[in-house]
């Protein structure tokens, strides 16, 4: 195990010659993927975003290295001062990034008031993003990522901890609530897709909620069929171009996004940082991954409803209006042992960055209701 000042990447791969050609300005191609002008200042705003002023705040933090089966694993260890904190590790998705929690570990790991709960906090990057090695071989699912995980808390001294994640990160810590349940003792999501039980009627909620769904799985799933069936195709001709990279994690950024987020200055910086990770550390292939070798979009609901990936210890979730997949909570008490529910109307798919406050607050509140009854039980 090892930590470094973990960025620096100067070499920067000459991202300012990326061309965007000025033919795609015509009207009829803004009726199938992002608009030009959504492009352009995109592109605009990266020649003028300061990268170095990003990697000395990624390097303020502790970032390590250690190698569990074969596989070299990065993470962020941003440890409390406090002697009753609790170990916390917090995962990803895609198109997301160990700095999708840059918000939220500091005030998690040091709250500025006593009687809130302090965290441990473990941000690792999933195999295949940004500092982490490509997974070791084909059939590498979440399930695998999820045992990974859980060595590396007992190798960090954490006995008992717990996980918070969304987006494929949900079926690491369902994989970690349903088969590690001698150390993951306490579990919360932001992303949990979960059935409605069958004949009842949906509130107003419930059915804005299922048209948008209805509405993402018809018109914005095309990314997803790429990635799932030749990430090797798409991450060929991804891997040196920084304008695709910025475009196809950008547009995700963009649509699933709370709407007011998305028109705000600092989602532009997010975007940016974000496809600058992926071009800088040559992840955008291995990324694609997930997306192959594990459940696919419309088998997620029924994947939950499984007896084996039932959540057999406390676990929370917070249902933010915006995400791709929101679930109430009659549905997703139906996955597991759900003792905490919330909903929120602001944020989206990017729960940690849209929305750290509601991020701390929710985590605080499940631990402070949950932890002391979970620790040292079997």
């Amino acid at each position: 195990m090892s930590s470094k000042e973990y960025l620096v990447l100067a070499r920067r791969r000459q991202i300012w010659q990326a061309y965007l050609a000025p033919a795609f300005r015509r009207p009829i191609l803004t009726l199938s993927g992002p608009t030009y002008e959504w492009a352009e200042t995109l592109f605009n705003a990266w020649h003028d975003y300061d990268w170095y002023e990003v990697q000395d705040k990624i390097n303020a933090v502790p970032h390590f290295h250690t190698k569990i089966e074969d596989l070299n694993i990065h993470f962020v260890h941003a440890r409390s001062s406090r002697a009753d904190a609790i170990p916390l590790i917090m995962c990803h998705g895609w198109p997301g990034t160990f700095w999708e929690f840059s918000e939220v570990w500091t005030p998690l790991s040091n709250p500025s008031s006593d009687s809130d709960p302090a965290f441990h906090v473990v941000v690792p990057s999933l195999p295949g993003f940004c500092f982490s090695d490509w997974p070791p071989r084909s059939g590498w699912t979440l399930q695998d990522t999820a045992r990974v995980f859980d060595q590396l808390m007992k190798r960090l001294g954490y006995s008992e901890y717990m996980m918070q994640g969304g987006d494929w990160s949900h079926w690491i810590g369902r994989e970690m609530g349903s088969k590690y349940t001698d150390n993951c003792k306490l579990v919360h999501f932001n992303f949990a897709p979960s059935p409605l039980p069958e004949g009842v009627e949906y509130t107003q909620r419930e059915k804005d909620v299922q048209a948008r769904v209805d509405n993402w799985l018809e018109w914005h799933m095309g990314y997803a069929v790429c990635m799932r069936t030749r990430p090797h195709t798409i991450g060929f001709g991804f891997n040196d171009n920084p304008l695709a990279i910025l475009t196809w994690v950008g547009e995700k950024y963009n649509e699933a996004a709370g709407p007011d987020n998305q028109k705000k200055p600092y989602w532009t910086r997010v975007i940016l940082t974000t496809a600058t990770l992926y071009y800088l550390t040559d992840c955008i292939m291995p990324s694609m991954l997930c997306y192959y070798e594990n459940v696919r979009h419309e088998n997620f609901a029924s994947f939950a409803m499984e007896p084996k990936n039932r959540i057999t210890i406390p676990f929370g979730y917070t249902s933010f209006y915006w995400d791709t997949e929101p679930s109430s909570k009659r549905a997703v008490e139906r996955t597991g042992n759900l003792v905490y529910y919330k909903e929120r109307n602001d944020g989206g798919h990017y729960a940690a960055i849209e929305d750290p406050a509601g991020i701390i607050e929710d985590v605080r509140e499940l631990a402070a209701q949950e932890w002391k009854k979970s620790v040292g039980s079997k």
